[in-house]
Parts: C-alpha cells; structure tokens; sequence
C-alpha cells in the first residue's frame, strides 16, 4: 500500500479540508457525488484514490483541484457549470485534473468565455467581455505557490515560493512538511511546549525561519 502511495499523496476528508479551508461536505459531493430532488449528480471528476482501508481519500492532485473549484464557488459559479468547464477542459487539455494544470492557467479564459451564453452565472462571477480581465487575475492568484516540472504539478508552497513550508505528495505521502523535512505540526508542537524557536529549530536542525513558517502555517489551519 504504501509503495503504491508514493508520489500521489494521500488526504482523508477531514485532512483536506483542514489544508484547503473546503468543508468537508462539499468535498464529498465534488468528488463522490450526491443525491438530489431524487436524482443522482455524479462526482465532478474521479478521484485518484478508491477505498483506502474502507475510507474514501483524496490525492494530491484531487486537493489542489478542491481549491480551484472551491474559489470558483466563492466567486459565484454555479457547479453545473462547473462540471461543463471540467469536462471541456479534460477533452481540450486531455488532463483528468484540468484547473490545476498549466494549460488552464493559459486557456482556462477562453473556456469560461465560451459557457457565457448557456452559463449567465459566469458573466456575474468574471468580466470576461470586457479589456479588465478579471478572470485573468483571478486565475493567476490560484497558480501562486504552485511548481511544476516539465508541465506536470510537483508540489505546493502554501505561504509562498519563497516560505519554508512544502505539501509535495513525493514526500511524506504529501503532508504538509518544512524543505529539511520536518513535518510542520511537529514544529509548531514542540515549539507550544518548549517556547523558544531557536531551541526547537536546534532540536531538530532546521533553520529559524523553518520553525517560525511552520508555526505560522499551522495556526492559520487552526484559525
């Protein structure tokens, strides 16, 4: 099992929604469908993972592409329309997870663009018509702390490229770690405990700066 993790992560639901801000129940309902006014609404795209130990997971692609849909939501766009984005996006970029993909960041306007007349909800949400390019803008904040490798997604730097802490699904099954390694709850643990970075960044040989954006990422979690 865990060889077969190894470079794809892996999130429970209460996991993914505490990194993502995402509630759970919506999480659920993206990834494994749901039931409504008696008919049945299949998942928006179909997860990396099936049942691990009898619990429905996420992989890391799966937690990147919950933010996406999560910030279209907060922006207005209604989930059907988002499934039809999803699926345009999957033929035209064959990507079976297309919002986190570098080709979406370049094309991702013109499929929105094109769902305006079927999809009102997207003309309210981007102004999509006119030379602001809000949608534009409003992509590329999503791509911030992103990395890839030969156009493939590798990891994500949640408090900024320049930040210490790392989620890559390479490295402790995609929990959320600082660049030496260490995962970020055990800093911020040990340094509720002992209170003083510099001791903790000692017990564990990592820099200053580790401890304090690993004390800082997880309080945000917590907040």
């Amino acid at each position: 099992m865990a060889n077969d993790l190894l470079g794809i992560g892996i999130y429970s639901v209460p996991e993914a929604s505490r990194l993502t801000g995402v509630p759970g129940r919506c999480i659920h309902r993206w990834l494994w469908g749901y039931r409504s006014k008696g008919r049945v609404q299949s998942p928006l795209w179909e997860p990396q993972h099936s049942l691990v130990d009898g619990f429905r997971s996420l992989g890391f692609r799966d937690l990147i592409e919950v933010r996406f849909v999560h910030a279209f939501r907060a922006k207005g766009v209604s989930l059907p329309t988002l499934r039809k984005a999803i699926r345009c996006a999957q033929e035209l970029f064959t990507q079976a997870y297309p919002f986190s993909s570098l080709a979406f960041k370049t094309d991702g306007r013109s499929i929105f663009a094109d769902l305006v007349e079927t999809a009102p909800d997207v003309r309210r949400a981007f102004d999509l018509v006119s030379g602001q390019h809000i949608f534009d803008f409003f992509v590329e904040s999503l791509f911030e702390g992103l990395k890839y490798q030969g156009g493939d997604l590798v990891r994500w730097m949640p408090l900024g490229e320049d930040r210490e802490v790392v989620v890559d699904p390479r490295r402790n099954f995609g929990q959320p770690i600082v660049r030496q390694g260490v995962p970020t709850d055990v800093l911020a643990q040990a340094f509720a405990v002992e209170e003083s970075s510099s001791h903790v960044a000692g017990l564990y040989e990592v820099p200053l700066a580790a401890v304090h954006d690993a004390v800082e990422f997880e309080s945000k979690l917590a907040a």
